[in-house]
This record gives structure tokens, sequence and C-alpha cells, in this order.
């Protein structure tokens, strides 16, 4: 099936880097360079164009994320609770009705795929899903999962795939060795010139 020429749905976009970066020893994956540039270099060139409501997740190296975003927010503690951490905060920032959420770490998503993605959603959110396992870190949230966010949250949810299941999210079938899902996470996949899949 083509993908939709444009992009159906204005959104806001928050691009999530306030992972420990473990795979990494420690160091802060969205600032590591890949072909000369941050990782997170090719995703804001990619989102830039979707809207002027950029957000970034991040918990240290502010001032350097800066000039990738048009604001930033971090996940309010330092215990690094995930991913899902990022995703309240970014959604409750949030100034569009729609959030794209996206890893700071996967360089080669395109444009299409974005679009297919954004189509996906409605009023309630979509991710991406390779042969039936979600992958949540590329995906939609409507503004309005708010409230039950929080109430998830203080309940002691902290799998952001979890709740997309229970939501029912729309889902967009890729194949698992997709590259452009590829998350340059490890520094073996920094220096390879091609990487498989995501979470590799």
């Amino acid at each position: 099936m083509p993908f939709p020429a444009s992009t159906p749905l204005r959104c806001s976009v928050l691009l999530l880097a306030g992972g420990r970066g473990q795979r990494m020893g420690g160091q802060d994956k969205g600032l590591l360079e890949w072909r000369g540039r941050p990782l997170v270099a090719w995703l804001y060139e990619l989102v830039r164009p979707l809207g002027d409501d950029l957000i970034l997740s991040c918990n240290r190296n502010a001032e350097r994320y800066r000039p990738y975003a048009d604001r930033l927010v971090d996940d309010g503690d330092d215990a690094y609770q995930g991913p899902l951490a990022g995703i309240r905060a970014g959604l409750a920032a949030a100034r569009c009705a729609n959030l794209l959420v996206l890893p700071c770490d996967a360089p080669r998503l395109d444009r299409p795929l974005l679009d297919a993605l954004l189509a996906r959603a409605g009023e309630g959110p979509a991710a991406i899903s390779c042969g039936g396992q979600l992958e949540p870190l590329f995906s939609v949230w409507p503004k309005s999962l708010l409230a039950p966010l929080e109430r998830a949250w203080h309940s002691g949810e902290r799998s952001p795939q979890r709740l997309l299941r229970q939501w029912q999210a729309a889902t967009l079938e890729c194949a698992a060795d997709d590259p452009r899902l590829a998350n340059l996470n490890t520094p073996q996949s920094l220096a390879e010139p091609e990487a498989h899949g995501p979470g590799t």
C-alpha cells in the first residue's frame, strides 16, 4: 500500500533523549556522532518541518540539546524511570492534540514512514508494530490520554507498550528488519555501515 503523500495530522513532536545510555557506557546517546553529526541532529532535521512544537526530553546536557528543540522537558527526578517518564512530560507540555514520539537514536527514519504512522492516528493512539510486537517509541499519543496516563503512572505503571495495548493502539506494520527503525544504541551499531531492526 502506498504511503500518504502528506501528513494528515498536525502534531507536536517529542524526541526522547533522557535515558541512561547504559549500552553506551553511560554516554548520552543523542549527542554521540554518526556520519559526522550527533544522532539527535538527524532526527531534528527530519521532524523540524512537521510543526512548530518540537519537544525534547533530556535529563542532562540541556544546553547541548537546546538547539534541537523548541522546548526541553525532563522526567522531574533523577531516578531514570524509563521512556514513559519522558512521554508523560512531553504529553503534558504538548500544544497540539497529538504527540508524535520518537527515540533520539534512530537516524534512518524517513518522512514517508512518519506520515504513514500519523495517518494511523485518530482519536486513539497509534504505534509501529514489527511482527506483532509494538514499538512504543515510534508512536502517536493523543493529548486526551494525559489524564489516564497520569492515573496509570501513579498506580505504578511504567510500560508504554502495555498502555498502548490497553488502549488498543492502531498499528502500522513494518518488517522486523526494516533499517529505518534501527536503534543505534551500542558502540558497534554506530560503527557499522548498516544496522538492522528496532532494538538492535
